[in-house]
Formats: C-alpha cells, structure tokens, sequence
C-alpha cells in the first residue's frame, strides 16, 4: 500500500512539473505582455501634423461641423443619419460634413483628436458636444435645441423640437 502511494506521488509529481514547465514556456511574462501592449497603445495615439490641422480647419470652418460616414445628403451609417436628422428637426441648414471614410489618417485621427472612441463627433462653435448617443440625450432634453439658440445657430422662434409633456384630458 505504501509504495502505490509513492508511485503515484512520484507520478503526479511528474505530470506537475511538465505542466507547469510547458505553461511557463507558452505564457508570456507580464512585462512582455505590458511592453508589447505599451507599443500598440504608442502606435495607435498617432496623429500626423497635416490630420491635426485638417480636422482643426474643418472646425474653424463652420458653426456646426460633423465626422461622420458619409455626408450630410449620403450619410453611410445609422448613427451619422441620426446625428443630421436631429441636427435638421431643430431647422439647422448650415453645417459642414466631413466624411471619414474618405480619408483612413482622419478617421482614425478624428478619434485620437477628441479621445472618442466613435464617429459621428459633432462641433458646435469650436466645441465638441459628442456623437449620436450624445445628441440624442442632448435632443430629448432640450438642451441642444437651447445650445443652438444661445450660440445664434437657430432663431428663437424656431419650433421647439424638444420632447413636450403630454397633455392631460
């Protein structure tokens, strides 16, 4: 009985140690995994000078400036369509679309510029607001629709497009 159980002691010892040595061969360290994951973060915060200033002349452009998939009458993508419908039902007419997908340096510089991760990105007079979640909260709350007046984009008068409450009977 003895011996069964230092065979299997021994065994197992075996079998343990061939794990953990062909574990340690596979697995990377941590400081390689934080060197390579350091190297793509470096790669990846990228902007050239001649993107900058695209996206910084775009912005001084126009009142209103949106990235976004597509251009305002061909939006490419679900969120950019959304983003100019709203920006439309508050009776802006005059904004400037500047399509990403023209151009891979300022789609991917577009992100890296405001440290958003998503396109659309909308600009209100040299400010980011943020992309189509963004706008939409903005919307439903009114708070674009008073942005938009107080930035002299849209005249007073103009329907509120904000959600209003129900009427009671």
């Amino acid at each position: 009985m003895f011996r069964a159980q230092s065979l299997v002691s021994k065994l197992a010892g075996t079998v343990t140690r061939r794990i953990s040595a062909n574990a340690t061969r596979q697995i990377p360290t941590a400081s390689i995994l934080s060197n390579r994951l350091n190297f793509q973060y470096q790669q990846n915060r990228f902007i050239t000078d001649g993107t900058k200033a695209t996206i910084e002349d775009a912005i001084k452009k126009s009142d209103i400036t949106v990235f976004m998939k597509g251009t305002p009458d061909q939006p490419q993508c679900g969120f950019s369509r959304a983003v100019i419908q709203i920006l439309q039902i508050h009776g802006v007419t005059d904004l400037l679309g500047v399509n990403c997908l023209a151009d891979e340096n300022l789609r991917q510089g577009i992100k890296e510029y405001t440290d958003w991760p998503t396109i659309p990105q909308v600009y209100i007079k040299g400010e980011f607001v943020g992309g189509c979640d963004v706008m939409i909260q903005m919307h439903q709350s009114g708070e674009l629709h008073e942005m938009l007046i107080k930035n002299k984009l849209i005249e007073p008068d103009t329907e509120d497009a904000s959600p209003k409450e129900p009427e009671s009977k």
